[in-house]
């Protein structure tokens, strides 16, 4: 991944693709379960990141 290909997601669009609140979505990011970056006064998550949460997710379930 380099950083030109890699996708930032911002909150609003991580709560539309897990389909959570904003403050599960905040709370993922405050335990470090899901790791997000912050830019200037936004944060956002890489897509990237995104995709592992859910794999460690489905394979703790499993």
């Amino acid at each position: 991944m380099t950083t030109a290909t890699a996708e930032l997601l911002t909150v609003p669009e991580v709560m539309a693709r897990l389909k959570l609140g904003r403050s599960t979505v905040y709370d993922l990011i405050r335990s470090r379960r899901l790791t997000s970056i912050t830019i200037g006064r936004s944060r956002r998550v890489p897509a990237d990141a995104l995709s592992d949460f859910i794999a460690r997710e489905i394979e703790e379930a499993v």
